[in-house]
């Protein structure tokens, strides 16, 4: 089954990526985030695409979710690992901790949510009851077991607008809401992926306590948990390529 790999903050490249080559996809949705890149990784043909850009200048809530995955649905990807960012809210998603959510609660607006909005010949509802791939998230888990990683294999993934961090009433009442962990990303992609039929599951990486839990959030502390993070989403993405 082909495999993609969507990259967030932290990850515009795939280490030990190797790149056979770099396709532009037009969608009729606009333009993706960038190429399309296909490539070997751990003995795997894998395509990779930073959902920020490979420059990193796409704010979340300008990412064209529906242009990225109607480009990798079109190319024949079956399966969707996305890699994220987030804050943990929760006293078990401290920053550095890995994590595999199982549900999301949305949180954003005025994002293009879905592909069935025009030209239609019946109203189309998607099961989004369990809104990650569980085959999928068990192989990220395995994965993850087989690193030697210490990880969450579950979680509640609040998704908010962006790109502004949450204010601490927002993630207080998110913690109410039952929101184990808060990014930006989860949605709308988590949904699309599930339009098109695509296998889709996250592996999130806390780096930052979310706010009003520990202080002022400092961006020089993200960037150094970020750098280490993503050694060990690496790890993960090493031991989980080679059993799909």
């Amino acid at each position: 089954m082909s495999v993609a790999i969507i990259g967030g903050t932290g990850l515009t490249s795939l280490e030990g990526l190797e790149i056979t080559r770099r396709e532009v996809v037009h969608t009729p949705y606009g333009e993706p985030s960038g190429p399309i890149t296909h490539g070997i990784l751990h003995g795997k043909e894998v395509m990779f695409l930073a959902r920020h850009g490979y420059g990193h200048t796409i704010p979340p809530h300008r990412v064209n979710y529906r242009a990225n995955l109607w480009a990798l649905n079109h190319l024949g990807v079956e399966r969707v690992i996305a890699v994220a960012a987030v804050g943990g809210i929760t006293e078990s998603m401290a920053p550095g901790t890995i994590a595999f959510p199982d549900q999301i609660i949305d949180y954003t607006w005025s994002r293009n949510h879905t592909f069935f909005e025009a030209d239609l010949t019946h109203v189309t509802h998607i099961d989004f009851t369990y809104p990650y791939d569980q085959d999928l998230r068990d192989k990220l888990i395995q994965a993850a077991r087989d690193a030697g990683l210490d990880f969450i294999d579950r979680g509640t993934y609040g998704a908010t607008q962006g790109p502004r961090l949450e204010t601490a009433a927002e993630i207080q009442r998110m913690r109410g809401d039952g929101c184990d962990m808060v990014g930006m990303t989860g949605m709308p992609e988590a949904a699309l992926a599930r339009e098109l039929d695509l296998a889709y599951a996250t592996c999130a990486v806390v780096v930052n306590w979310a706010p009003g839990l520990h202080g002022i959030v400092s961006m020089d502390d993200i960037n150094a948990v970020l750098e280490e993070g993503m050694k060990k989403v690496r790890q993960v993405l090493a031991h989980t390529v080679p059993l799909l």
